[in-house]
């Protein structure tokens, strides 16, 4: 009976701590600042230094948050700076993927202009502390990383690796798609399939595949929509309570379910999938929302040891990666294993902020202290069950609360994102940060 309330009360007590955290690293940086001040104005100038690279390899949630807090903390002439390694032009907002699968004339929204989110003057190409590269890393090496375009060099004292992990690295769960304009062509091909099939296959009982497959339900309301799952039960890594509201949600709308098989072939000209126990299923578009894999062959090339047999980098709770070898190479978001039940994108500021921190102390010749545990507040998700309806959920996986709730804003949470990113909602400047990273360059 006290389950709830005590529930209640440790993330209470989570939060305070986190907030508490950040307020001293606040006032500690404050005063550092103002000895520095004074510090620099009795001596006397030297001559500018080369500067000392900390590359971050990825710009999702945890490398674009790293790559902020280490700016935002480095003191005014540190000879160290941030090198941001990034393919695409724009930041992808995947939460919104799946409802831009299916409603038409805002998948604009799930493409965010970089650069807003760091520090005032980052980029500047004067004094900013961050260079931003648009590219690829193609190898590691124990001191440099290699760009896959331009085949160009660039050294490291720091390397935060931060290339994230994908549901089949495809739509609905990942833009395979590098710009902007792409991107967008590819969520209107993909609208454009679901509106015109009679008989939508969707592969996948996770988030993704239950918010497409409810969406596109709630949106073509004749339409023959069929979700195959291979476990017991929808959303089974999450509580009981979450998985009994997608289940009602998903046979509400009418959607046929098959759990316990899975689609082992699809042939697209007799149009029908098969399953593993034999069934035939029509189909005449059949969408994948099954697995997520980890981007971690670079780690794996220079450090095979490193790697977990689910593909995900071996961290220790410095967020350094597992070998000792490396001291200076730390890890971020999705394609670390911090046995993070359900990661998401605040369990990947969180590991991003501790890694900058511990870089940060690096850059001063001091160990990493800063530590990252996994905490069930971190797990919390916000599924949608069709076009306006949605349910909030959190647990610690022995009690948990419920949320249900009205969706009004189609576009979901596409303008908070805008906000939280630093960019106007929903007005287009990548060709302003592109211009500013070239010069910076």
């Amino acid at each position: 009976m006290m389950d709830k309330p005590i529930l209640v009360i440790r993330g209470a007590g989570f939060v305070f701590k986190f907030l508490l955290r950040a307020l001293r690293r606040s006032l500690a940086f404050r005063l550092k600042l103002l000895r520095h001040s004074l510090s620099s104005s009795s001596s006397s100038t030297s001559e500018p230094k080369k500067p000392r690279n900390i590359v971050i390899i990825g710009a999702s949630m945890a490398g674009y948050t790293a790559a902020r807090t280490i700016a935002q903390y480095l003191l005014p002439d540190s000879e160290f700076r941030v090198v941001v390694v990034e393919p695409r032009d724009h930041f992808h907002f995947t939460w919104v993927l799946p409802r831009f699968c299916v409603v038409g004339d805002h998948e604009h929204k799930a493409f965010i202009p970089y650069g807003g989110y760091l520090p005032k003057g980052a980029l500047e190409a004067d004094g900013g502390k961050v260079a931003w590269v648009k590219d690829r890393v193609a190898r590691l090496e124990r001191d440099s990383v290699v760009l896959e375009a331009s085949g160009q060099e660039i050294p490291y004292e720091f390397l935060i690796v931060a290339t994230g992990a994908g549901a089949t690295d495809t739509l609905p769960s990942r833009v395979p798609a590098n710009e902007k304009t792409e991107g967008v062509k590819l969520l209107k091909e993909m609208q454009k399939r679901i509106r015109e099939s009679q008989d939508l296959v969707v592969v996948g009982g996770g988030a993704a595949g239950v918010e497409l497959a409810t969406d596109a339900k709630s949106q073509y309301r004749e339409k023959r929509v069929v979700l195959v799952h291979s476990r017991d039960a929808l959303m089974h890594r999450f509580g009981p309570r979450l998985q009994a509201a997608a289940l009602d949600g998903v046979e509400a709308l009418g959607i046929e379910l098959i759990m316990g098989d899975r689609v082992v072939s699809e042939d697209k000209e007799k149009g029908i999938a098969v399953l593993k126990s034999g069934k035939e299923i029509t189909c005449d578009y059949l969408v994948n929302c099954t697995g997520q894999r980890p981007d971690s062959k670079l780690i794996a090339q220079l450090s095979p040891k490193s790697i977990s047999a689910s593909g995900h980098i071996l961290t220790k709770p410095t967020l350094q990666i597992q070998d000792d070898s490396f001291p200076n190479i730390y890890t971020c978001g999705d394609v670390s294993e911090t046995n993070t039940a359900n990661p998401n994108s605040r369990s990947a500021m969180r590991q991003a902020t501790i890694a900058a921190f511990n870089v940060l102390s690096g850059t001063e010749g001091k160990k990493p202290d800063e530590k990252y545990f996994s905490h069930w507040l971190d797990g919390g998700i916000k599924l949608t069950l069709g076009l306006d309806k949605s349910v909030a959920n959190v647990g610690d996986g022995k009690t948990e609360f419920l949320f249900p709730s009205k969706e009004k804003d189609i576009a979901l949470m596409s303008k908070e994102a805008w906000h939280k990113l630093g960019a106007k909602p929903f007005e287009e400047n990548g060709a302003e940060f592109l211009s500013k990273i070239q010069a910076k360059i």
